[in-house]
């Protein structure tokens, strides 16, 4: 079996989500392995989550609680109100991350529906479910509607999956009364081809009552007197007893939470009286309120019996108060009420098939890659092996931000260059925190004349004299190259001010192409919605020949390798298969002999049109029987024309992170930046080089 994980969420208020959680907890439990708990979002502050509490307790996981959550809900709010969303999702997914190691299988629970903006929790619980990489299993609410209302809801909901592009599991809706199940399940029946399917769990009255148990934790009560069985009483309705003992018997009813001031002896006396009495209904509990105490004789008498019949509470609110809090008590599940645990999972279990959803999450695995994941994979890569990576333009700000950034997670070593007195006081000006940065001056280093040297030798048949060495390693571009060369750093970034030119041209001469590749040329990762693209070359070659085109798409097979990308490359052209002519076309076509030549063992097609290599309906038709056609996840394109304006066009027109240009070809990494790239392009170009720099020492 894949390991696929789950999201259990509402679909909407009150769904009872927790119920199919448990179900599904269960089931895991039965074949699973070590099983694991996580919810994104807790929204207790100083009481420990109620349910990942259940969970711990009645499956025995031994985790540390403060693993099984993304972060609380006021730390949410925080970051929302600093508007950095982004960051929210990110905790979320690195702490979901480091519990899946852990165990073989995560069932996630999502966020409740609290506060103004549930309206958009949906919508919140669908992305992170996304980024988590689960199948999603939503739940409808069916108490309270009709079957008309009950379709609808199920509609509105594909439209939200759709629109999400989520994976589903199943949708289950919840609480349906008993006279609709048959009709509804006739609706939604299930058959081979259905892509949703649709489970129905029939309404349960034990469920929907709240617990003393539930009034307990939810009002911060006292249990003065009673057992903990007694907190598993199911309270049907409330009575505020300020009357008379007989006007108050009169209204008397099973399953009655008796709210009562607490020196009222004589209510709380018959409440005994009436429990034991054949003659009246056995009450649910009893709420004493406001600070004064029960009389001490009162609380002597009763702690007399052998066995208190039920429980009584105790909160200093007001009777009024209390009463208009009981109102809002929600029915819950906790860990020590075996009673509705089993009701739960009884109900659950013989309306769910189990089977089937076994087999979905079997063939149901998700390859859903999110901008979000990526990331994260990449940046735990990189701090799993930290590589030493030098950023010539030091005193740029969006670079000493980005430094920051990357110190404090812990990814790479960094060498800031440049003057060190300005690049300290700029650090200085900006309030950062760059104790552990290494900042060299090449003017005045002591490294200047052994780099000289070294470049001399390599250069002295060019016409180089050394003192022309000894003048160029003042430039940043040529001394940071010279670092990689000479084994004092991993790699180099820069291009934030510089000119790509002015960033490449050393490691032309210094570093130089890796055997067999006749050409440095580039890719861009497109982090779309729900997958990552490699596009080459937009951003080097402007018109390659065939020989350079196959090695700019071998090195860009290897490259999507690097990063965990199967490749599957399509060659690019205005004309697919042999139905195309012209000196275009054809430099194309040579381009892909020449590559299968080289590297028989790679998936590798063309030429191709785009939509013919994204689209499986258009691939169907232009080219069938393709192992690329309608898959291909890296793009070759035939000149940097092409290249240049369609990655441009998809990273605007569709939201896509466009992460590079990242260079290939190199026997060292360098990476050029754009002069207009943000904190975070910098951020992941560092990652993406470090990345780079550890399959380099493997080769070696």
């Amino acid at each position: 079996m894949n390991k696929q994980n789950i999201y259990v969420t509402g679909a909407e208020q009150g769904s009872g989500k927790s119920i199919i959680m448990l179900a599904m907890m269960d089931m895991l439990a039965g074949y699973a392995g070590k099983i694991g708990f996580f919810r994104p979002i807790i929204y207790a502050q100083e009481d420990k989550d109620e349910l990942i509490q259940l969970v711990r307790h009645r499956y025995q996981i031994d985790l540390p609680y403060s693993s099984m959550y993304g972060c609380s809900m006021e730390e949410a709010q925080d970051l929302i109100e600093k508007d950095n969303y982004q960051e929210l999702l990110k905790r979320i997914l690195s702490k979901y991350r480091t519990l899946t190691k852990q165990c073989d299988h995560v069932l996630c629970l999502g966020s409740d529906y609290v506060g103004d903006n549930s309206i958009f929790e949906f919508d919140f619980n669908a992305e992170v479910a996304n980024n988590l990489g689960c199948l999603i299993m939503p739940v409808v609410q069916g108490q309270g509607r009709n079957n008309i209302q009950i379709v609808d809801a199920v509609n509105r909901l594909k439209h939200a999956l759709n629109e999400f592009d989520c994976d589903l599991l199943a949708g289950v809706i919840n609480g349906v009364a008993m006279d609709q199940i048959e009709t509804l399940r006739m609706r939604f029946k299930h058959n081979p081809e259905n892509h949703f399917p649709v489970y129905i769990v029939p309404a349960e009255p034990l469920l929907e009552k709240p617990s003393v148990g539930n009034i307990v934790r939810q009002l911060n009560a006292e249990l003065i007197l009673g057992e903990k069985q007694t907190l598993n009483r199911l309270v049907s309705q409330y009575k505020v007893a300020a009357m008379q003992v007989p006007s108050f018997l009169d209204y008397l009813e099973a399953g009655d939470l008796v709210i009562t001031p607490s020196d009222r002896a004589d209510i709380i006396l018959a409440c005994f009286m009436a429990y034991t009495s054949t003659n009246y209904p056995q009450i649910a509990g009893l709420l004493l309120t406001g600070k004064k105490n029960t009389a001490k004789q009162i609380r002597h008498l009763l702690e007399g019996f052998d066995d208190t019949p039920f429980a009584v509470l105790s909160i200093e609110e007001d009777t009024f108060s209390a009463a208009m809090k009981v109102k809002e008590i929600k029915a819950q599940i906790y860990s020590q009420d075996e009673r509705k645990i089993a009701t739960a999972l009884g109900l659950v279990e013989s309306n769910l098939n189990f089977d089937e959803l076994k087999q979905r999450l079997t063939d149901q695995h998700s390859d859903r890659v999110t901008p979000l994941m990526f990331e994260y994979e990449q940046m735990q890569r990189a701090q799993a092996n930290q590589q030493h990576i030098v950023l010539p333009e030091g005193i740029e700000e969006r670079i000493l931000h980005a430094a920051e950034i990357l110190l404090l997670r812990n990814v790479v070593k960094l060498t800031l260059l440049g003057n060190v007195e300005e690049i300290q006081q700029k650090i200085k000006k900006l309030g950062l925190h760059l104790d552990d940065v290494n900042i060299i001056d090449p003017l005045h280093s002591e490294l200047r004349d052994l780099y000289a040297e070294q470049y001399y030798e390599l250069r002295k048949e060019k016409g180089v004299t050394y003192d022309m060495a000894f003048d160029t390693l003042s430039d940043v571009s040529y001394f940071g190259t010279m670092m990689i060369h000479m084994g004092d750093a991993d790699g180099m970034v820069s291009g934030a001010v510089h000119t790509t030119q002015h960033t490449i041209r050393p490691a032309f001469q210094i570093i130089k192409t890796k055997p067999g590749t006749s050409i440095v040329s580039s890719v861009f990762f497109m982090c779309l919605e729900d997958r990552v693209l490699v596009y080459g070359d937009c951003a080097v070659n402007p018109d390659p020949n065939a020989q350079e085109l196959a090695d700019i798409a071998i090195s860009a097979a290897q490259t999507a390798e690097m990063f965990n990308i199967t490749p599957r490359i399509a060659m690019l052209s205005y004309s697919t298969g042999e139905s195309g002519k012209g000196e275009a076309v054809d430099k194309v076509r040579q381009a892909v002999k020449l590559a299968k030549q080289a590297h028989p063992e790679l998936k590798l097609e063309g030429p191709m049109q785009y939509d013919a290599a994204v689209d499986a309906e258009v691939a169907k038709t232009k080219l069938p029987n393709s192992e690329v056609a309608g898959h291909a996840n890296v793009f070759i394109f035939p000149d940097l024309n092409t290249g240049n304006n369609t990655y441009k066009a998809v990273q605007r027109s569709s939201g896509a992170i466009a992460i590079g240009p990242i260079l290939q070809g190199l026997n060292k990494p360098v990476n050029d930046l754009s002069r207009g790239c943000t904190v975070t392009d910098i951020v992941n170009t560092v990652v993406m080089t470090a990345i780079q720099a550890q399959a380099n020492h493997l080769s070696k």
